[in-house]
């Protein structure tokens, strides 16, 4: 997801010590963070203190360093980037001073409330996945963020992230939220992340002219509606939720990508318009008939199908069938064509 410009290089410098392990990984485009690994919790004497020796560096890498508290940065006056991933640290503070911040990341530690982040005007990438937050708060201040990653915490209710003029992309993956509200405003979003959650309804994306990319697998949806306004979509995931037709897509012309795989779908329908799309992933549904393959003759450029655990994967000759049928496709399944 993150693009060339948000990775970090390797830090080269000698400017840290005590255990700093550069191993920030990068992450999958249109999907979830990975889990982090298991690690049983230290103890204070397992803890390492924070100790820079560089105080002219841009880039200080402190990821699986066992730190628990964050100190001692103060006189690291050009710190556009810290990254403190995989540690044990309970509490954002001792950041004040470090205005000049871009990108900060803290995946993966034992963090509860999001605050003392005031200072930090200049921020545009921000990653708290991973941790046992409750609530989205304290992030007034950061006008010119353009990501911020919350995936895999405790948030029950999309609240505080309206306000932001730049955002691009927003994670809010693996929580308890159950309604999809308080989006207004956003009109530079292209990425929104949503999957596995408890959702029961697509709702409130009016103000979301510019999005891109709609995740949201592993919920509780039973019908495709309320995405008229998402005329920009080009990829649309929700998968494993409870659908029963391909509906209300009318004004999805730019999709690539339509995921819904593991539904309760019976008939491919109501996607003939979309002629950019690419990938088509129905697998695990109720599709019995072979009208609904050749529904598809007029997606030229479909280029991949998954049907697997269908009905008509049933059939001898599925492969081949299909094949003739569709034959611009190049990987039926997870084969590709031959």
């Amino acid at each position: 997801m993150a693009d060339n410009e948000d990775t970090p290089m390797a830090n080269n410098d000698a400017d840290v010590l005590q255990k700093v392990v550069a191993v920030r990984d990068n992450r999958k485009e249109n999907d979830s963070s990975p889990p982090p690994p298991a690690t049983p919790p230290p103890g204070e004497e397992d803890t390492q203190e924070l100790i820079v020796v560089n105080e002219n560096t841009e880039l200080l890498d402190l990821n699986h360093g066992r730190i628990g508290k964050i100190e001692n940065l103060e006189q690291l006056k050009n710190l556009e980037r810290l990254y403190l991933r995989w540690n044990f640290i309970k509490k954002i503070e001792g950041l004040d001073t470090l205005t000049k911040l871009v990108e900060l990341e803290l995946y993966d530690n034992q963090i509860v409330v999001i605050e003392n982040l005031d200072n930090l005007v200049n921020l545009e990438i921000l990653d708290l996945s991973f941790n046992r937050i409750k609530e989205v708060t304290g992030l007034n201040n950061l006008l010119k963020l353009r990501k911020l990653y919350l995936s895999s915490n405790k948030i029950t209710e999309i609240n505080n992230v309206n306000h932001f003029p730049k955002l691009e992309t927003l994670e809010l993956g693996d929580n308890r939220i159950r309604e999809i509200k308080n989006l207004e405003g956003l009109k530079t979003l292209k990425e929104l992340y949503l999957g596995k959650n408890k959702i029961t309804k697509i709702q409130n994306l009016e103000d979301l002219s510019s999005l891109e990319i709609l995740v949201l697998q592993s919920n509780r949806l039973t019908k495709l509606e309320n995405l008229e306004h998402l005329t920009s979509l080009e990829h649309l995931y929700i998968s494993e939720n409870g659908l029963t037709a391909i509906e209300n897509l009318q004004n999805q012309v730019k999709l690539q990508t339509l995921d819904l795989a593991v539904n309760r779908i019976t008939a491919i329908d109501n996607i003939r318009h979309m002629s950019d799309l690419e990938e088509l992933w129905l697998n695990d549904n109720q599709i019995s008939e072979w009208s609904s393959v050749e529904y598809l003759q007029e997606n030229k450029k479909l280029a991949t199908i998954y049907l697997e655990r269908n009905p008509i994967a049933s059939d001898p000759a599925y492969r081949r069938k299909i094949k003739l049928t569709l034959p611009s496709l190049q990987q039926i399944d997870a084969t590709l064509c031959r």
